[in-house]
């Protein structure tokens, strides 16, 4: 039986590079929004409130009363699951038809004129992030506080940010993992143009000056967060 067009063509190396292009692009806006809404941690309370509580509420009543409270949140984090899986699984799957394709690798120091730091690495950068992501998750939105179980109150985001902020070894995942993220949207953001078509030595300056300054924008712009509770200039 005949596969519907969309998956005979993800079945090709040039399908499933335009998905994991496309993915990649609504990761990073998912990112980039994820860390601008979270700057709010710096700004002042609003009538008593932190503003970035009044954010938190915001998001979970989006389009209320004409979709009850949650869906439109719950409708956009499915949509960002299923591009982390779909983004999962064609880097998989393209690692797997690169290995059948070249049995023997690169030996020398042409393996390393072949790809660069980041590009080598992207896998492990990649899964230590999602590892760190869950236990973010669970961390700060799910509640699950095996250290301080009795610091997490469900919608009191400042409060948790605080809390979990405070102890230098989560900060200190946080920022080491985020790290890795810079690395992995580096290569990401440079080859994304690649595979969308967009690869002319004209371009190749603006891609890599786009690459590095994405991913020192998400790096810093994250890590400055959680090392100002630790250093305590919030909270």
């Amino acid at each position: 039986m005949k596969a519907p067009w969309p998956l005979n063509i993800y079945r090709t190396a040039v399908g499933k590079k335009w998905v994991m292009a496309l993915t990649g692009l609504a990761i990073i806006g998912f990112v980039v929004v994820h860390m601008v809404g979270n700057w709010k941690i710096f700004l002042p309370d609003v009538d008593g409130i932190p503003d970035i509580d009044v954010y938190g509420h915001a998001l979970r009543e989006l389009l209320v009363p004409f979709l009850p409270a949650n869906v439109v949140l719950w409708i956009l984090r499915t949509g960002l699951i299923a591009a982390f899986l779909l983004h999962i699984h064609a880097a998989y799957s393209l690692t797997i038809m690169n290995h059948r394709a070249r049995t023997i690798d690169y030996q020398g120091p042409r393996k390393y004129i072949a790809a660069n730091y980041a590009s080598r690495t992207m896998v492990w950068s990649g899964s230590i992030f999602g590892a760190f992501l869950v236990f973010h998750l669970a961390d700060l939105t799910w509640g699950v506080q095996p250290m301080a179980p009795e610091v997490w109150a469900r919608g009191e985001v400042y409060a948790n940010f605080v809390a979990t902020f405070s102890r230098a070894p989560v900060t200190v995942f946080y920022v080491v993992a985020m790290i890795l993220l810079g690395m992995h949207l580096y290569h990401g953001a440079w080859s994304m143009f690649q595979s969308l078509g967009i690869n002319h030595p004209r371009f190749n300056a603006a891609r890599r000056y786009f690459a590095i300054g994405l991913a020192v924008f998400v790096t810093v712009g994250n890590a400055i967060m959680p090392l100002a509770v630790l250093f305590g200039f919030v909270g």
